[in-house]
C-alpha cells in the first residue's frame, strides 16, 4: 500500500517559526488579531460553556485571549506549536498539531488559528482532534483556503517564466472550502459548517508583502521547493507585475487572504439529526401556501 508523499518541511516550518516568534515585529500578527477576534465572536454566540479548552498552536496569545474573553471555557490548556513563544510565559504543552498529545474525549473544546494549513496529514489531524473532543464538544478553527495569495503566485509565476523559462512553486497551495467541508464530514464532525472570508490587505510593494509573511513564519515550506533563491532580477520583475496588475489607482498592491472557518463537533444524541425520508408531516404546498397540482402521466 502507497502512502501519499508529504507536501510540507515540518522541520523547516519549525525553524521559520522559531525566527519568526525571536523577531517578532509590532504588527506583524495583524492577521492572526484578526481570525482571533472572529473566533471570539463565534464563540461568544455559542449558547453553552465548555469545561476543558485547548488554544491548539495559539502563539502570541491572542487565541487563548480571545477564548477566554468570550467567557465560554471554565479552564483553557495553551498549546504552542513546535517552539514556545519566548515573549509569553510558558506554555502548558509544546506539541505538533499533526500529532496530538491528547486522550479521547478528553477535551471539550478545541480552537486553532492559521495552523493546520501546514500539516501534510490533515485528514488525519482533524480524526484526532476529534476523537480528542468529549461527545458534543466543539472544534472550531480558521485556515486560509483557495484564492489566498494568488496576486503573489501570479506574479511570481510569470515573471520567473519570463526570465527563466520555467517556474517552481513558491506559494503553498491552499484547499478549496468545499473540500475542507468534506474533510470535515469525513473525520466523523457532526453538523460541519465551513464558511469563507476574504480578506484584502494593501502594501506599499510586493516586498513589503514578503516582508510581512516572514515576520509570520508563514513563507514556503514546500517539501519540493526549489532549492535556489530567487534572483534579484525575477523579483524586481515579479514586482513589476504585482504593481502592473493587482494594484489600485493610487499604486498600492492588493494582497488577498481567504479565510476558511470550520466549525464541527464530536457526535452526541442530543444533536439535531436530518429527518428520514417520507417523514415530514406538512406538504410544502401548505408550507408555501400555494395549492398543489398534480403532474399528469
Amino acid at each position: 500500500m502507497s502512502t501519499q508523499p508529504d507536501l510540507f518541511d515540518r522541520r523547516l516550518f519549525q525553524a521559520r517559526r522559531r525566527r519568526a516568534l525571536k523577531a517578532a515585529r509590532q504588527g506583524a500578527d495583524f492577521l492572526l488579531q484578526t481570525v482571533a477576534d472572529d473566533l471570539e465572536e463565534r464563540l461568544f454566540l455559542v449558547n453553552r460553556t465548555f469545561g476543558t479548552a485547548v488554544d491548539l498552536g495559539g502563539h502570541t496569545g491572542l487565541v487563548s485571549k480571545a477564548v477566554m474573553n468570550s467567557g465560554k471555557a471554565d479552564r483553557l490548556i495553551r498549546a504552542d506549536l513546535l517552539v514556545p513563544d519566548p515573549s509569553q510565559p510558558l506554555p502548558d504543552i509544546v506539541c505538533d498539531d499533526a500529532l496530538l498529545p491528547f486522550k479521547d474525549q478528553s477535551l471539550d473544546l478545541i480552537v486553532s488559528a492559521l495552523n493546520l494549513q501546514f500539516v501534510n496529514d490533515l485528514p488525519g489531524s482533524l480524526i484526532q482532534i476529534r476523537r480528542a473532543l468529549a461527545p458534543d464538544g466543539l472544534f472550531l478553527a480558521t485556515l486560509p483556503g483557495a484564492g489566498t495569495l494568488t496576486e503573489l503566485r501570479d506574479s511570481l509565476t510569470r515573471a520567473e517564466l519570463e526570465i527563466k523559462g520555467g517556474a517552481a512553486a513558491r506559494v503553498l497551495p491552499y484547499a478549496d472550502t468545499r473540500d475542507l467541508g468534506s474533510l470535515l464530514q469525513r473525520a466523523g464532525f457532526a453538523l460541519p459548517v465551513t464558511d469563507l472570508d476574504t480578506v484584502t490587505v494593501r502594501y506599499d510593494s510586493m516586498f513589503a508583502l514578503l516582508a510581512d509573511l516572514r515576520a509570520m513564519g508563514a513563507t514556503s515550506v514546500l517539501k519540493d521547493r526549489s532549492r535556489t533563491p530567487l534572483s534579484r532580477q525575477v523579483l524586481l520583475r515579479a514586482a513589476e507585475i504585482y504593481a502592473e496588475n493587482h494594484s489600485d489607482p493610487d499604486r498600492r498592491i492588493r494582497a488577498t487572504f481567504a479565510l476558511v472557518t470550520l466549525s464541527g463537533w464530536a457526535p452526541h444524541e442530543s444533536q439535531q439529526k436530518p429527518l428520514r425520508p417520507g417523514s415530514a408531516k406538512t406538504r410544502l404546498a401548505d408550507a408555501l401556501g400555494v395549492q398543489e397540482q398534480k403532474l399528469s402521466d
